[in-house]
């Protein structure tokens, strides 16, 4: 297939075509050349397929969502294309012949023959139809694994690249503050650093295959009040500075992020989309990016609508540039004639809109979208037959096995054992009652943004693209002479109690009873877990309590398997289960990494990224609280969690023993080194993961009582041993002054070596000297962990 995609070459290349010339000089002479309607074009997107009937994918879809007309608008050029492959069901490489032509003809209806920037989900996978579906980021948290992340990023990236696409809106970098909130299942974990660390991996794996990565939501959106999606965000300067900011502070600088998407949220009255301190003041002046700020999906239309700062379309289009937004998204509503009429009466300085274009059109180039060799076709339909329909079909393959296998290497990694009274792994069992609404739903173990559950349910009849096996698939293949009975007893959020009955004399029959509870994921209220399916209080949905305490009632042992978007209190179970499995949402292979743990086939060495609270109203609360957001003499709450972030046991047992620190003393502007022995004394390889926290004792601003610095993931055999040497940075005892400044204080500093935040193993003092000092983005962020080599008792 070839397209036309510009008129006759002339016999001299335009500058902005000549990729000899500096990036810069080629954007400035394209500038130069452009109408004030073709300078607009390039900064929004179209949403081509998109409908305000149906079901909502995005807030307020059926409010803004109007039709655009692509064939009026190509012309004038056109900034962006909407989720080509995340709008409807559409095999693979149809989908890319399609998008390939619509490359082709907005090419060649603008002067300039630029193409658009094709962006589309990935927040776990590539949210196409046939992609592999990995697990959601709060399993990636629960690895602990960064280098394992950006295996799968650099994975998806490859997948989307393939297909023609440019710009994947992931990852989300919020920071959880409410586990009511809906969308936790999409964040990473309630620990900055950990966010940053793991997010940071993403966005290298990412644009390591030519994909701009687009950080979100900048900043404050998961703060928002009693875990109410879209509702006000309530932060101070200091949590804002020191818990929700550093993530995207690493992603920037560490990682090279080339986008990012503000927050749907105000800050003190003042909307992220409407502010210029954050977007251009910290972002561009302070950080130094220099990428592309996209708007979330109508967030400067919302700043009339929903934020009322705005009179009309034109005066929120303004307000946005003026900020520092650069593109508008998803489809054209402000950046359109209200933009273009308001910069003709003078209302809105043009400057803004070069700001903007310059920002749109380098990221162009170094897509490769300026030079004169671009071309529409996906390398994979090269020479392909358009008319040739299965032949098509067999040219992209997005789910191939290798994807699976690092699929399946994720899942395993991020399953959490929480409890276990020596049930687990289980051994030849005879009879084992399977139990509960997830046990046999192939889509539970999905979040609300893989491609079934986000775009799928709205298609029905449309087959899922993937295999998903059901944990029953799974646990058959994984117990094959076990006899294994079935009774749902409830389902996950419709109340019934008819069938606890069954289940009960199920697991009365039985040498053990799996039940499999948890979530399902949707949006905007169609879902237990998603954007939009907020939670009242962390009561496991529906009837499922129940069914669970009916079963504790039995003799029989209950493990409790837990398919889930965020962490639920669950009450009994925790002193009474006989183990208790979590996962969160763990993605197309997760149900063969679970029953891989239930058999003993796979050593749990998954980590809590979130604490599990001990009841379902304490909230909200995280590991991160100052001294008196804990237990206190002084109320009947008590907010300690029944499993604290970073949390999860083994089947093997691990000692760690001879701590030793180099120096008791360190410069404000210097290091310091621990060195300590962590041995395997069990009977089965394992993997151990080491938590670095710092406690700061006296403080000119109050603090966390501890918070997470470092971490490492130890693999040792039976009987083996592995020395770890940790070099601190002063730098990391860092926070946020009262001036507004961030500090590192001299004075004493608690070092603790932990299998969780509840769980110090070996802890030492050290005292920070000299004077105070000031440090900013510039400051090191990590603590570095050598392991010398394994050695046997």
């Amino acid at each position: 297939m070839t397209a036309n995609v510009a008129a006759e070459p002339t016999p001299e290349i335009p500058l902005w075509n000549d990729p000899a010339l500096p990036v810069a000089a080629r954007v400035d002479a394209l500038i130069d050349a452009m109408t004030l309607q073709e300078k607009t074009a390039q900064l929004y997107g179209v949403w081509v397929g998109a409908s305000d009937e149906g079901g909502e994918v995005v807030p307020h879809q059926h409010d803004m969502e109007e039709a655009a007309d692509l064939e009026a608008l190509m012309p004038s050029g056109l900034g962006q294309l909407t989720r080509p492959f995340g709008t409807v069901p559409v095999a693979p490489a149809v989908g890319a012949l399609f998008l390939a032509r619509t490359q082709a003809r907005i090419a060649a209806a603008n002067r300039f023959g630029i193409p658009a920037v094709a962006h589309d989900e990935c927040l776990a996978g590539f949210a196409a139809w046939g992609a592999t579906a990995y697990p959601v980021p709060l399993s990636w948290g629960a690895t602990f694994a960064p280098d394992t992340v950006r295996r799968m990023a650099a994975a998806i990236g490859r997948d989307m690249r393939s297909v023609g696409v440019h710009q994947g809106l992931a990852p989300v970098l919020d920071v959880v503050r409410d586990a009511r909130w809906g969308r936790v299942e999409e964040t990473i974990g309630e620990d900055p650093y950990l966010v940053g660390t793991i997010g940071t991996a993403y966005v290298q794996g990412l644009q390591s295959a030519g994909i701009v990565a687009t950080l979100k939501h900048f900043v404050g959106y998961s703060a928002s009040r009693a875990g109410r999606n879209l509702a006000p965000a309530s932060m101070g300067a200091r949590e804002r500075a020191d818990v929700l900011l550093p993530p995207f502070e690493m992603a920037v600088r560490e990682g090279g992020a080339h986008s990012v998407m503000h927050a749907y949220t105000d800050t003190d009255g003042v909307p992220a989309a409407a502010d210029e301190q954050l977007l251009t003041g910290l972002l561009r002046d302070t950080w130094g990016f220099d990428g592309t700020v996209v708007a979330d999906y109508f967030g400067i239309a919302f700043l009339k609508t929903l934020h009322g700062i705005a009179a009309d379309w034109a005066d929120a289009a303004g307000t946005a540039l003026a900020a520092g937004v650069d593109v508008e998204l998803p489809t054209v509503k402000t950046f359109g004639p209200p933009l273009v009429q308001a910069v003709a009466e003078g209302r809105i300085p043009e400057r803004l809109i070069d700001r903007a274009l310059r920002h749109v059109l380098i990221q162009k180039a170094m897509l490769g979208l300026l030079d004169p060799d671009w071309s529409p076709v996906p390398a994979a339909l090269d020479g392909a037959d358009p008319d040739d329909p299965d032949a098509l079909r067999g040219k992209i393959d997005l789910d191939r096995p290798e994807n699976r296998q690092l699929a399946r290497e994720i899942a395993e990694k991020a399953v959490v054992l929480l409890t276990n009274d020596g049930t687990l792994p289980l051994t030849r069992p005879r009879r084992i009652a399977l139990i509960g609404p997830n046990a046999t739903e192939p889509t539970a173990v999905l979040g609300c943004y893989s491609f079934p559950q986000h775009i799928g349910v709205r298609h029905p009849g449309t087959p899922l693209g993937i295999e998903l096996p059901t944990l029953r698939d799974t646990l058959a293949a994984e117990f094959p002479d076990a006899e294994m009975t079935l009774a749902l007893g409830t389902g996950i959020d419709d109340g019934d109690l008819s069938g606890i009955r069954e289940a009960a004399q199920a697991a009365h029959e039985a040498d053990v009873a799996l039940v499999v509870l948890g979530d399902r994921a949707g949006l905007f209220g169609q879902g237990t877990s998603g954007e939009g399916c907020d939670a009242e209080e962390l009561t496991l949905p529906g009837a499922q309590q129940h069914l669970l305490d009916t079963l504790l009632d039995l003799e029989t042992p209950v493990v409790t398997v837990l398919l889930a978007g965020r962490p639920y209190a669950l009450g009994r179970a925790v002193g009474e289960s006989a183990a208790i499995v979590q996962s969160f949402f763990p993605g197309e292979e997760g149900t063969h990494a679970i029953a891989g743990v239930l058999s003993g086939r796979i050593n749990p060495s998954g980590r809590l990224p979130v604490s599990v609270p001990s009841g379902p109203g304490c909230q909200p609360t995280t590991y991160l609280g100052a001294r008196l957001a804990h237990a206190s003499k002084v109320s009947n709450i008590d907010p300690t969690p029944a499993f604290a972030f970073g949390h999860g046991l083994s089947y093997a047992r691990f000692d760690w023993t001879d701590l030793a620190v180099d120096a008791q003393e360190a410069p404000t502007d210097g290091e310091f080194t621990l060195g300590f022995t962590v041995r395997n004394t069990g009977e089965r390889p394992g993997t151990e993961v080491v938590q670095l926290y710092l406690h700061d004792p006296v403080a000119s601003v109050v603090q966390p009582v501890q918070r997470l610095a470092g971490y490492t993931r130890i693999e040792l055999e039976p009987g083996e041993a592995r020395r770890v040497r940790v070099t601190v940075p002063a730098d990391l005892a860092s926070f946020t002054g009262r001036d507004g400044r961030r500090v590192v204080e001299a004075g004493e500093l608690e070092v603790r070596l932990a299998a969780s935040s509840a769980d110090p193993r070996l802890t030492v003092s050290v005292t920070l000297t000299g004077a105070e000092r000031h440090v900013d983005h510039t400051r090191r962020f990590h603590a570095t962990f050598e392991h010398e080599p394994p050695a046997r008792a």
